[in-house]
């Protein structure tokens, strides 16, 4: 890793971006025409969006403090509003101390969101959106798969329709495969394969409970324990790639989650007049590039996705 400037000259090394670059472009083209407007989201933040615990922080020029944004989401959630479909694209920093293969603290995030659609819609979405991706990329880099002598074939079963089980479904699987699991807990990397490897596609798991995830995500109306969420699994081990789900859009329940997560009412004021001066119901996802690069080049370290990683420890060249 002291040598990645160099190690970008390697034939490996160049048959990877050169995937990344192909697949960047896919994700573009994909919903450049599918009527979405590209809507940048700023990096420097006031507030938290993913959890408190994992931010970059720094010092603004006023004195205030800022932090490195963790997702675009919310803003683009102000976007969709104003033009229906909109998605973000641009890094994203996770202060995260985790020293596994799937984790950067730098990484590129797509972030679409869409006005009146729910859950089952924005499923449909991602399930979409993940086809296409994967399968303009296996027809356009052939040859640097090959070159990375990935299985062509696994990627080319990456057709619609997707399994779609509910957490609770979930929990059950792992445990008659022997996974000490309880529902209520949230699923970490050794639970996702488990799941992931009982499917030759990916997987999407909906309604995780409301506890595991963000305080923006709207509670099932039949089930108040459960989110309106999903999160979908890649084959292979490569875990979740996808993670989104239906917004609060009540803004008494915004309040009140904001005020039950200790968060900031001023810092989250602008978020909370998205509902104040009208909203409808949206939803959308977020997919990291790094993951899904992984996944589909078949690499056994995240690390090899970007050109310049940077992981817990490390922050050079």
């Amino acid at each position: 890793m002291d040598h990645r400037h160099l190690w970008l000259r390697s034939s490996r090394q160049q048959a990877i971006l050169r995937i990344r670059a192909e697949l960047i472009r896919q994700i573009r083209a994909y919903f450049d025409a599918n009527g979405f407007l590209l809507l940048d989201a700023p990096i420097f933040t006031p507030s938290a969006c993913e959890g408190t615990t994992t931010l970059f922080e720094t010092d603004y020029v006023d004195g205030s403090k800022a932090y490195l944004t963790q997702s675009g989401q919310l803003y683009m959630e102000a976007g969709a509003a104003a033009f229906g479909r909109v998605y973000c694209f641009g890094p994203t920093f996770r202060a995260e101390k985790s020293k596994t293969r799937r984790h950067l603290t730098e990484f590129w995030m797509v972030e679409p969101e869409v006005a009146h659609i729910g859950l089952d819609e924005d499923m449909d979405l991602a399930e979409d959106f993940l086809v296409s991706i994967v399968q303009g990329v296996v027809a356009n880099r052939r040859k640097e798969l090959a070159a990375l002598e990935r299985d062509i074939a696994a990627l080319e079963r990456v057709q619609k329709p997707f399994a779609r089980i509910s957490y609770t479904e979930a929990v059950e699987r792992l445990q008659q495969a022997g996974m000490p699991v309880r529902w209520g807990e949230d699923f970490g990397g050794d639970e996702e394969t488990v799941l992931a490897n009982q499917f030759d596609r990916p997987v999407m798991i909906h309604r995780y409970p409301a506890e595991c995830k963000a305080f923006y995500m709207k509670t099932d109306p039949d089930d108040l324990k459960c989110a309106l969420c999903v999160d979908v699994l890649a084959p292979e081990g490569y875990g979740e790639i996808i993670g989104g789900g239906q917004r609060e859009d009540d803004y008494d329940t915004l309040l009140k989650k904001i005020r039950t997560h200790g968060l900031s009412e001023e810092a989250f004021g602008w978020y909370l007049d998205l509902r104040r001066y009208g909203t409808v119901p949206h939803a959308g996802f977020g997919l990291g590039v790094e993951r899904t690069l992984g996944w589909i080049c078949g690499l056994p370290h995240v690390r090899e996705t970007i050109p310049f990683p940077r992981l817990m420890q490390r922050v050079t060249p």
